[in-house]
């Protein structure tokens, strides 16, 4: 399998090293200038629970990007969306899928209307993981999951060739699913629930669940993204629920949004792609919306503040 990633940063620097590593797929970076020149003197580097990793990957820069790969795997913010589509549309033909691991999900449809459906799958990865200021990929807990499958359903030859590749790599859980759609809004809940309540709050899980009402509050947010879910048609199961529901209850956790760590380096962040994407959802759907709708007007204040150069210590 050849496989082209775009991008090094903490999920494509993990994922594709990790392939590497493993050596069962070809595997090659496609980079911008600084990170490019930064991995050809020092290699890629992953720090990792499951072990670390360093050692020398093969790299392109964008006017090297040519066809040939069975598998692009595209790990951008949704912010790059538009110049990621520039960088891997001369990477990409009839024999190539892309395999987004992008947060949320309206990225798919775009990236549907440029490609065709038959280039596209959906995709998920489960993961804490970030990028240092030297350049390692460090990964922060035990999760490291990349889950995958076709839009329509279908189990293909090209989902679990891609699952094979991945079987044998380190720190690496891959699985090829029936139902990737309905895995996709199951993160979208997760994420949307966890989203709206660290970047609103400005804190981890673990201080809004010590915090007086903090708990029912990320309960409540749960709860309305399910409802949001539903109404497009993807119920959430019941031991999911209950399995967020611990987690949005536990007084220990750590666990912040990489988009609270963004803000709070002064970083450009998913606003629309994450927050925008639910409120919008749940005004359709009816669902009460308030939290969202001010998590949302945080993020955008955010983003004007940051743009104006008024960000503290800026």
């Amino acid at each position: 399998m050849r496989m082209l990633v775009l991008g090094a940063g903490a999920l494509g620097g993990y994922y594709g090293g990790r392939l590497v590593e493993a050596g069962t797929a070809e595997v090659a970076f496609l980079l911008r200038p600084e990170r490019r020149a930064a991995i050809g003197r020092a290699g890629l580097r992953i720090d990792s629970p499951f072990g670390a990793w360093q050692g020398p990957v093969a790299t392109l820069a964008a006017d090297q990007a040519g066809p040939g790969w069975d598998v692009v795997l595209l790990s951008c913010k949704a912010y790059d969306l538009d110049d990621a589509i520039a960088a891997i549309r001369p990477a990409v033909d009839a024999r190539t899928a892309i395999l987004p691991v992008l947060n949320g999900l309206a990225h798919v449809d775009r990236l549907v209307a440029e490609f065709g459906a038959d280039r596209v799958l959906g995709g998920l990865a489960k993961i804490q993981a970030t990028l240092g200021a030297d350049g390692t990929v460090r990964q922060l807990n035990d999760w490291r999951w990349i889950t995958f499958g076709e839009i329509g359903g279908a189990m293909t030859d090209r989902v679990r060739a891609i699952e094979a590749a991945f079987a044998p790599a380190k720190g690496v859980v891959a699985q090829a699913v029936p139902d990737i759609m309905a895995r996709m809004w199951e993160k979208l809940v997760h994420l949307g629930t966890s989203a709206v309540g660290t970047v609103l709050l400005r804190a981890n899980v673990g201080e809004i669940a010590r915090s007086p009402g903090g708990v029912d509050f990320l309960h409540r947010l749960l709860d309305r993204n399910a409802a949001i879910a539903a109404a497009r048609g993807f119920p959430m199961r019941e031991a999911f629920i209950a399995e967020f529901r611990a987690v949005f209850a536990d007084t220990k956790a750590a666990y912040a949004t990489s988009m609270l760590r963004d803000l709070e380096a002064g970083g450009r962040i998913e606003a629309d792609h994450i927050l925008g994407f639910l409120l919008e959802a749940a005004r359709a759907a009816g669902v009460p919306h308030e939290a969202h709708e001010a998590a949302f007007l945080h993020a955008k204040a955010y983003e004007q503040r940051r743009a104006a150069g008024r960000l503290p210590g800026g």
